[in-house]
């Protein structure tokens, strides 16, 4: 490239930035472990806290390079070649990792599957993708329950012409039904050879595809590259969180989604980092797991999501301070725009107080996080709940309806980034139009994020939600998110979701769903409350005409809130759900039903 990034790729750039094979080209395993391996290869590379607590493993960076190694020797016996597609269904493990380096190393293309996904799910994203193999574990493990991976896959691959193998690796001493495209995988890696040429890779190489949701309900496979995400990934963790040598970075990420494959895996490898591998839940055994995680393996940064912390807040602080949160030095916060009471309980409860706080915006699409509080002159000011500053390269733009750069400060408008970044996705796989049409199309020449954006009086950005969240409220554009926001602020009020409605005067208004602390009795009391809150916060035109007490919202795996279930349910189109297999329980569904039905009849009698 002609830009500054090609600077940090040459040869005698510093430790933790891409190093280059001749003629550009490169190898991404080699960059997150051989390095190493040179210099210091009884260092940890991986710290996996498994579901059972108390038990960590440690991997060194040695141990990690003949693991990928032995397991990528063994895909190549299987026929698995440079530019192939394995889609690897697999629970956050030192396994799993070296399954994404030893694709990287052999030149295949991985595409990780959230082990959560239904067998639908996964057969679509095979399919889409061709892959020709599948890794997996017999059996995953997750707050104490036992999921069933293999049956899984099994009940997939029936519909995937194009899978030649399932490898099979053990996770539980339970035996599985083995079939005869199925390989039982450690069996196979204790037979390979130790020691696997690095393939030379060309700096736009395929190096994973990730599937996102798409606003047609079709899942993307979001294409990223060597080198630009290589580099990008390493970077941003290096700069935004202030890592340093001997630290231990602990996001609580799954490696099924983006977060995992940039601050889990490569990102931190890159860097020679220690990274902790989180197999669990935040409530496992009991809602003092994160804390006691951080006790005890002495993290130094803890990168997690506003959802965690939102459900975590609701069990009081006696569980936060029970353990010893010292090494803490970095918290940051990913996955959606952080309301102020979660972050202030982040900051003061968690943080003591004492810990910087990086709230960081990014996407899928962008490889790594692009607007955070951090990088930034030395103790320059934070503000709550806001990702404040673009990193190194990023060039933010706000765009009004008319597709018009919004100048100046104090605005909203479309966020849009005005110039390529290295860790920019190149493709959706199969269907470049599309990737044209989602991201370029609606303001040529910039790259339309699909969220909203404010610039304040000082010029940083707070992320209002996304612009389909957007409602209209007799001509007053209104970011549902502002409205929770607000409604957040309520002490007894935990969760909110608000979506908008057709209105017959107003065009539209605003109905909330909201989840209790306890089912208390005063309930008109508290709807009452919240909305004389979004009055004085926010307008009274911004009131929710409707507030529905719900015992849960509905979740994806990863801690989103599918407003689009919400929007279905309140204008009356439960016969046409849509697909509602990435939800964490999509018996939500009928529970939320069933409470809109009483309240419909409650209000109308």
């Amino acid at each position: 490239w002609d830009s500054p990034f090609h600077t940090a790729c040459q040869p005698g750039a510093p430790a933790g930035s891409a190093r280059w094979f001749l003629g550009g080209r490169l190898n991404v395993s080699v960059n997150c472990l051989d390095q190493h391996v040179e210099k210091s290869p009884n260092r940890v590379a991986l710290i996996w806290e498994r579901d059972e607590p108390g038990t960590a493993v440690h991997v060194t960076y040695r141990e990690l390079l003949d693991m990928t190694c032995r397991l990528a020797n063994t895909l190549k016996k299987y026929g698995i070649q440079k530019g192939d597609r394995v889609a690897i269904y697999m629970s956050v493990s030192p396994l799993s990792v070296a399954a994404m380096l030893a694709c990287a190393r052999i030149g295949a293309v991985h595409t990780v599957v959230f082990a959560g996904f239904s067998a639908e799910s996964l057969a679509g994203r095979i399919l889409d993708s061709g892959c020709k193999a599948v890794i997996t574990y017999n059996q995953g493990v997750r707050g104490g329950r036992t999921i069933e991976l293999k049956t899984t896959v099994d009940e997939a691959v029936k519909n995937c012409p194009s899978i030649k193998h399932v490898f099979v690796a053990q996770r539980t001493d339970n035996k599985v039904q083995m079939g005869d495209r199925d390989i039982p995988l450690e069996e196979e890696m204790t037979k390979a050879d130790s020691v696997c040429p690095p393939e030379s890779m060309d700096s736009e190489d395929m190096l994973f595809m990730l599937y996102t949701s798409g606003s047609t309900g079709k899942p993307k496979g979001i294409v990223h590259t060597q080198a630009g995400y290589l580099l990008y990934a390493a970077l941003t963790h290096k700069y935004v969180f202030d890592y340093q040598q001997g630290d231990v970075f602990g996001c609580v990420a799954d490696i099924g989604w983006i977060t995992g494959h940039s601050y889990v895996v490569y990102g931190p490898l890159c860097n020679g980092a220690t990274s902790v591998l989180f197999e669990s839940t935040p409530v496992y055994p009991d809602p003092g797991r994160y804390w006691e995680v951080v006790q005890r393996l002495k993290i130094n940064q803890f990168y997690g999501a506003p959802t965690a912390i939102r459900l975590l807040l609701n069990y009081g602080e006696e569980w936060v301070k029970k353990y010893d949160r010292s090494s803490l030095k970095v918290l940051g916060s990913v996955g959606e725009p952080i309301n102020k009471e979660a972050w202030q309980w982040f900051y003061q409860v968690v943080g003591e107080g004492r810990c910087t706080l990086v709230d960081t915006w990014w996407q899928t699409e962008t490889g790594g996080i692009c607007i955070a509080p951090r990088p930034s002159e030395e103790k320059a000011e934070i503000i709550p709940a806001m990702a404040m500053r673009p990193f190194f390269g990023i060039v933010p733009m706000l765009m009004d309806e008319n597709g018009e750069v919004i100048e100046g400060n104090d605005v909203s408008g479309a966020l849009c980034i005005a110039q390529p970044w290295p860790g920019m996705a190149r493709t959706i796989y199969g269907d470049h139009q599309r990737f044209i049409d989602a991201y370029f199309k609606a303001y040529p020449g910039y790259y339309f994020t699909g969220d909203g954006a404010y610039r304040s009086q000082k010029g940083y950005y707070q992320i209002t939600g996304r612009m389909d969240d957007i409602i209209n409220i007799s001509g007053h554009r209104l970011g549902t998110a502002e409205i929770e926001d607000a409604m957040a602020d309520h002490p007894e009020v935990p969760e909110t979701a608000v979506v908008g409605y057709p209105h017959r005067i107003k065009g539209e208004g605003a109905f909330a769903f909201i989840v209790l602390k306890e089912q208390m009795a005063h309930v008109d009391h508290i709807k009452e409350e919240l909305k004389t809150i979004v009055a004085s916060k926010i307008a009274k035109y911004a009131v929710p005409d409707h507030i529905l007490v719900v015992k849960r919202l509905p979740k994806t795996r990863s801690g989103k809130i599918m407003r689009r279930l919400l929007r279905k349910v309140v204008t009356e189109q439960s016969s046409n759900m849509g697909d509602v297999t990435t939800l964490d329980d999509p018996s939500v569904v009928k529970e939320i039903l069933d409470a809109y039905q009483k309240y419909k009849e409650k209000s109308s009698s």
